[in-house]
């Protein structure tokens, strides 16, 4: 059974009754209000939170970003600008089924030339997990997503270890730190050519790794058997970045703690 928010349905916006019949309404939650930025002292600042049909995290990234002090804007993948958003999230789900390959319909999705537009330009931009995957599939961070080497689908949590903390996105974390975030996926398994693979880490691209709780990388900590144990990519000009964990299920202690928190709030502020 279809989830609410899922499938054929899509958020509520003020302008729908402009669009086609082809695009249902309602029945989503709160509408995203002007599709303008409020520049009023003291507004809310405005994050994009695409939806997919069979996206699953997009109401748990809105209510994070919530937390944080921001305002959460749906905006349905049809739509082609992200509602005068300074940032985006691409969460978590299982866009188009994952069909074909996890993430790869999704890029083909009207609003990513937004995104890409967004990007390039010098916008924030986090992709959690699925939304990770679309961001290798569209070429904002290298590399590929196999299946995990169990070739079945996880659920925990894990550990992953700052590796970068002189970004933006990274502002409210330590290189060094642990953080204890959940996952839950079948294709986490990051993978690259050895070329792609020395570039990267030369060129400082990797955010996190999988590691026990003392920081340490051992093989039994990564749980999907990603090359250098690879659990999250910022792009060369630091405002993309992707990681399989999810930080939105991290953002209060009855969700199992807020080790979530300092990276959701980080995208907030540099929207």
């Amino acid at each position: 059974m279809k989830r609410p928010g899922t499938g054929d349905r899509k958020p509520e916006t003020r302008d729908s009754k402009d669009r086609g019949s082809d695009t249902p309404v309602g029945g989503w939650g709160p509408g995203p209000g002007p599709r303008t930025p409020d520049r009023r002292p003291g507004a809310r600042k405005r994050v994009a939170v695409i939806v997919f049909p069979g996206s699953n995290c997009d109401r748990d990234a809105m209510a994070a970003v919530h937390a944080a002090g921001g305002e959460a804007v749906p905006v349905w993948h049809r739509d082609t600008d992200l509602a005068g958003c300074g940032a985006v999230i691409l969460p978590g789900g299982f866009s188009y089924g994952d069909y074909l390959r996890a993430g790869a319909m999704a890029a083909h999705s009207p609003v990513m030339a937004a995104v890409r537009a967004h990007a390039h330009a010098g916008g924030a931009v986090l992709g959690i997990c699925n939304g990770f995957q679309m961001l290798l599939e569209i070429g904002l961070l290298p590399g590929a997503m196999l299946m995990n080497r169990t070739l079945r689908f996880i659920c925990r949590e894990v550990g992953i270890r700052v590796e970068r903390d002189d970004l933006p996105l990274l502002s409210h974390v330590r290189k060094g730190q642990v953080l204890r975030v959940p996952i839950a996926h079948k294709d986490g398994n990051w993978f690259a050519s050895p070329e792609a693979v020395a570039r990267l880490e030369a060129a400082g691209a990797v955010a996190f790794r999988y590691c026990s709780a003392d920081g340490d990388l051992t093989e039994a900590s990564n749980p999907n058997g990603a090359l250098n144990a690879i659990a999250g990519l910022v792009n060369s000009a630091g405002n993309v970045l992707g990681l399989m964990p999810h930080p939105e299920r991290r953002v209060h202690p009855l969700l199992g703690g807020e080790d979530g928190s300092p990276l959701i709030r980080a995208l907030v502020e540099a929207a």
